[in-house]
C-alpha cells in the first residue's frame, strides 16, 4: 500500500488517465506524467516491468504505468504488445482485415499495470485478460482499438457498451481491481 496518496501515472493518453482517475480517485490523487519511455519488445509482463523501471528514473514516489496487448489467436499472439503501431498505420478498419484469410476471429485483450513504491522498491504488476473476438469497427473511433473488439458474451464492441460495462469487463478494469486491491483503496 502507497504511502503516498499521490501516484504518478506515466501516460499521454487521456482516455487511459480518465479510466485510472475513475477507478482509483477516491482515496488516491493519479496524476499524470507524460515522458517518453522506451518502447521495449518482449513478452508483455517484462514490458510493463521494463516501463517501471525505466519511470522510477523520472518520478521520485510512487509511479505507475500501464501496457496492453490485443492478441489475435489465429496469429500466434500478435500483434500483441504492438498493437498500438498496427492501430497507428491501419486505423480500427484495417485490424479485422489481418484476419481476412483466416476463419479464426478469436482475440484476447492484456492491460498490465507495474506499480512501485520508487526507485529501489519492488515492481508489482496487475494482469487484466478479456476473451473475444476481432470485428469489422462499430461504434465511436475514440479510444484505439474499441471499435474492433467485441468481448466473448456480448454483441456489442467495447466502443459501444455503456463505460460501466466496459470497465466491470475490460482487460483495463480486471487489471485496475487487482491493484485497487493492492493498494486498499
Amino acid at each position: 500500500m502507497s504511502k503516498s496518496n499521490v501516484i504518478k501515472f506515466v501516460t499521454g493518453n487521456r482516455n487511459k488517465l480518465l479510466e485510472v482517475q475513475n477507478m482509483l480517485a477516491s482515496t488516491l490523487e493519479i496524476t499524470p506524467l507524460d515522458i517518453d519511455l522506451p518502447e521495449y519488445q518482449g513478452e508483455p509482463y517484462e514490458i510493463a516491468t521494463l516501463k517501471c523501471q525505466a519511470a522510477l528514473e523520472h518520478v521520485d514516489g510512487p509511479v505507475l504505468i500501464e501496457d496492453t496487448s490485443l492478441c489475435f489467436n489465429a496469429l500466434g499472439g500478435l500483434p500483441g504488445p504492438y498493437i498500438k503501431w498496427f492501430l497507428k498505420e491501419l486505423k480500427p478498419e484495417g485490424l479485422p482485415k489481418l484476419l481476412a484469410a483466416f476463419e479464426d476471429k478469436t482475440a484476447y485483450a492484456l492491460c498490465y499495470f507495474a506499480y512501485s513504491e520508487g526507485k529501489g522498491q519492488f515492481i508489482h504488476v496487475f494482469e487484466g485478460r478479456t476473451d473475444g473476438k476481432i470485428v469489422e469497427p462499430r461504434g465511436p473511433r475514440t479510444f484505439g482499438w474499441d471499435p474492433c473488439f467485441e468481448p466473448l458474451g456480448y454483441d456489442q464492441t467495447y466502443a459501444e457498451m455503456p463505460y460501466d460495462l466496459k470497465k466491470s469487463i475490460s482487460n483495463r478494469g480486471k487489471a485496475l481491481k487487482k491493484l485497487r486491491e493492492y493498494l486498499n483503496c
